[in-house]
């Protein structure tokens, strides 16, 4: 049978050699090309993603995304495969069906949730980036960037905010307990008889996106592979969660003692934080370091906010 459709092939391209050039030059048709085709087919989630950014329903962090996106096919524009991945050009495929199906509906199908569509629309311009770029590109950092590039952090709020507060509150109890009175209820701290609420904001999903950017953008900096970066996730989520609950100790530790922190102080403390957190990752990701060291960082921070060594500075003149 392999000879008969080589033969079939060949009396083809005997036949109509025009129709095998015109082949030839789809299959080698420029990336950008075929990108742009899959970017326009999926217009109206990018249409949802600019007007949820603008009007102030959430953050505008996914440009970030899309610019490291961008600045990955640019670094390797030289280097893209002359013919694309079959794979992968299947799965943008798929996809990009889906995503069109679930914004649309189809027949008594509903439309999905804008997010939901949006996620498989990022999904599938993740794919079809991946069909074209080399083999050493890790598939997962470009993946999770696509899905960082989704304006999602109003939605994490809603749905794991709270329990999020919760935890931060709970660990910075711990780490409070032996220089204040705290107790818990909820996402509330009774501190020396103040009641402190650990608010939206201190839920620590800001952080976590900023560091698993910064995972995601070191790992593909270093070409760190697929299963060398998904190890080391864990240690992410360690630093992002341990970054918040010292950042939010802190700044409940000057409440408790009376000083609250001024609003320059405030974000001093929360930029300090998060600084030292995204370095402990791109260490992590192996950036100028082992992934044993980390936490260097933080560790020290968290020794010199240690209130059992006396060092919490707002820790002067309160009840033990």
């Amino acid at each position: 049978m392999s000879n008969a459709f080589f033969l079939d092939l060949s009396r083809l391209a005997a036949t109509h050699p025009r129709l095998i050039d015109r082949g030839i030059g789809l299959d080698r048709a420029p990336a950008a090309g075929w990108l742009a085709l899959q970017a326009a087919a999926l217009w109206p989630t990018w249409r949802w993603m600019a007007e949820r950014m603008q009007d102030g329903s959430d953050d505008p962090l996914g440009l970030l995304a899309i610019a490291a996106l961008l600045a990955v096919a640019w670094t390797h524009r030289k280097s893209l495969r002359p013919s694309p991945s079959l794979g992968w050009l299947a799965l943008a495929a798929v996809a990009s069906v889906a995503a069109t199906v679930a914004t649309t509906g189809v027949g008594a199908l509903p439309p999905a949730m804008p997010l939901a569509a949006a996620l498989l629309a990022v999904a599938a311009m993740g794919c079809g980036l991946l069909a074209f770029l080399p083999r050493s590109v890790a598939a997962a950092p470009v993946i999770g960037l696509a899905v960082l590039a989704l304006p999602l952090l109003s939605s994490l709020q809603f749905y794991a905010g709270y329990p999020l507060r919760v935890l931060t509150a709970e660990a910075s109890r711990w780490l409070l307990a032996p220089a204040f009175e705290v107790t818990r209820q909820g996402h509330t701290l009774l501190v020396d008889g103040r009641l402190i609420i650990v608010d939206a904001p201190c839920s620590g999903v800001q952080m976590a996106w900023f560091g698993y950017f910064t995972a995601c953008v070191v790992a593909l900096w270093l070409q760190r592979s697929g299963r060398s970066f998904a190890a080391r996730l864990p240690a992410v989520g360690m630093l992002v969660l341990t970054g918040n609950v010292l950042r939010n100790s802190l700044l409940v530790a000057f409440e408790g003692a009376g000083h609250p922190a001024s609003p320059w102080l405030h974000d001093a403390i929360g930029l300090v934080l998060l600084a030292l957190v995204c370095v402990g990752i791109a260490k992590a990701m192996g950036l100028g370091g082992s992934p044993r060291e980390a936490s260097s960082a933080l560790t020290g921070c968290a020794a010199w906010a240690d209130p059992a060594r006396g060092r919490l500075p707002a820790g002067r003149g309160v009840r033990s």
